[in-house]
């Protein structure tokens, strides 16, 4: 095997690692952050500084796994590990960056408004902008930033949903973070996205039909 293949091997596992090692470092800030906030939708999200200290590490956390195609990808364009850290910065950056409009906009909420939110993000699930998103989330991008803007297009349905059901809820946040790279790491299929919206659509309804049979949603309520 060529030595220039083994040493772009060799950095590919190296970045694929420390991505990986990161995200897992940021799981265990964020729940530490996360202890004891969750209020179903009527968590408070705290002052600011303690709002970004929690959703900095939840975002990585989130969404460095699903990066790891884009970034093999990058390491194994350029030969270099070095990428790697500067494509994720990039990309969390604009996760951060829509935290900065979560801490904005955000409010705590009755479960009308969360049943309602969920059904509408389901229906994102099934369109267009969805799938284009989707499929460029996949396509090769070397820039972390551009690559971060495709994603929060395929994602924001999902995280609108976290954040109608529980945006300190570490199990909501496992259950979106598990779609989120589900989604990154397989192409669209009908077969899967097709019942997951419709899931979504109907988990939305029952909210609105019935809140008290979703655990944890309205504890303050």
């Amino acid at each position: 095997m060529p030595t220039h293949h083994v040493g772009t091997e060799r950095s590919v596992a190296v970045a694929l690692a420390g991505t990986l090692g990161i995200a897992g470092a940021c799981w265990v800030v964020a729940v530490r952050q996360m202890s004891g906030m969750d209020m179903g939708a009527s968590t408070e999200l705290g002052s600011f500084a303690f709002f970004i200290a929690a959703w900095v590490p939840m975002m990585a956390a989130m969404m460095l796994p699903g990066a790891v195609p884009a970034v093999s990808r990058l390491v194994r364009a350029d030969g270099r590990v070095l990428g790697a850290p500067v494509f994720a910065a990039g990309y969390v950056a604009v996760w951060t960056l829509i935290g900065l409009a979560v801490y904005v906009f955000y409010e705590p909420h009755s479960t009308t408004a969360a049943g309602a939110l969920a059904i509408a993000a389901g229906i994102y699930e099934l369109t267009p902008l969805k799938r284009r998103c989707r499929r460029r989330c996949r396509s090769n991008v070397r820039s972390g930033f551009q690559f971060g803007l495709y994603c929060v297009g395929s994602s924001i349905g999902l995280m609108v949903l976290f954040l109608a059901l529980g945006v300190m809820s570490v199990t909501w946040m496992a259950i979106v973070a598990t779609l989120v790279v589900g989604q990154k790491l397989l192409p669209p299929r009908a077969a899967l996205d097709v019942p997951l919206a419709l899931a979504i659509v109907a988990l939305g309804i029952l909210i609105l039909a019935e809140p008290s049979a979703v655990p944890g949603l309205s504890q303050a309520m």
